[in-house]
């Protein structure tokens, strides 16, 4: 517990006291709250925030996608094994290289927009990331993408644990489909689907940096923007180091208060099914 207080509480000490700082490098005069006037002051941080949350609703959309998905694929459907490789292999893909890849598919000329104007499809040939209303989704589709694919494995992980009798006498009682799923799957999936989520709700907060980065740089205008962009543009562009603390210190609080959420009521969930 020492060890880890000190790795990870100590940075997180520093980063509140630059916070209060007018730095110059890693030296500064105290300043108060001056960096967090000038952080609620700048629209772009409004942006970046509004941004981040929209991509927190991608969270119960993964969900659904995943428990679909892993359902299909614990009924081995002809051809499952294939389709979970499919489904699996952008997890194991680096980020980078997947949002370089999908700007030359999105791009004006890109792949995309090729095949629509060769299927007589023109109108459909957008402008995917110079856009600022297609923009952002186009960035929250790869995401979605990449994401299902461990959330997928997750919860088949966890389907092939349950005994089978329990779905027999589902099928003797004359269940359909749809009310295995909500009967019996969801209940079992339960805890997990609560752990995937908290997982989810980090990353839309703070791991979709790279993503933007390498795809628009937070454009067009700041309509991909999100906190950790802003903080890197603030640290290093603007050499604003202060305000990117304040910025970091906000980001923290927000991303603790959401995890005390979905931890109580993960307990909930376990009290319930326990």
């Amino acid at each position: 517990m020492v060890v880890m207080a000190l790795i990870f509480g100590y940075p997180v000490y520093l980063n509140v006291r630059f916070s209060l700082m007018d730095l110059t490098g890693f030296d500064g005069v105290f300043s108060g709250l001056r960096n967090y006037r000038i952080l609620f002051e700048d629209q772009a941080f409004y942006h970046s925030l509004l941004h981040n949350v929209m991509l927190l609703t991608l969270v119960p959309v993964l969900v659904f996608l995943c428990i679909i998905f892993a359902v299909l694929l614990f009924e081995r459907i002809r051809g499952w094994r294939l389709y979970r490789t499919v489904i699996f292999l952008p997890t194991v893909l680096s980020i980078t290289v997947i949002g370089i890849t999908f700007s030359v598919i999105f791009q004006g000329n890109g792949a995309l927009n090729e095949m629509l104007r060769g299927l007589g499809l023109r109108a459909l040939a957008l402008d995917w990331l110079g856009d600022r209303t297609l923009a952002l989704l186009t960035v929250m589709f790869v995401i979605i993408w990449r994401e299902m694919g461990f959330g997928t494995v997750l919860f088949l992980a966890r389907l092939a644990s349950i005994s089978e009798e329990m779905f027999d006498a589902a099928l003797l009682d004359g269940a359909g489909w749809w009310a295995r799923l909500w009967y019996i799957i969801i209940p079992e999936l339960a805890i997990i689907i609560e752990f995937y989520t908290v997982i989810m709700v980090i990353t839309m907060l703070s791991w979709v940096f790279n993503y933007v980065f390498v795809m628009t740089q937070g454009g067009p205008g700041y309509s991909t923007y999100v906190m950790e962009l802003y903080i890197y543009n603030e640290a290093f562009k603007h050499n604003r180091l202060g305000v990117a603390a304040a910025a970091a210190v906000v980001l923290l609080l927000i991303t603790v208060v959401l995890m005390v959420v979905s931890l109580r009521q993960r307990r909930k969930v376990v009290a319930e099914y326990a």
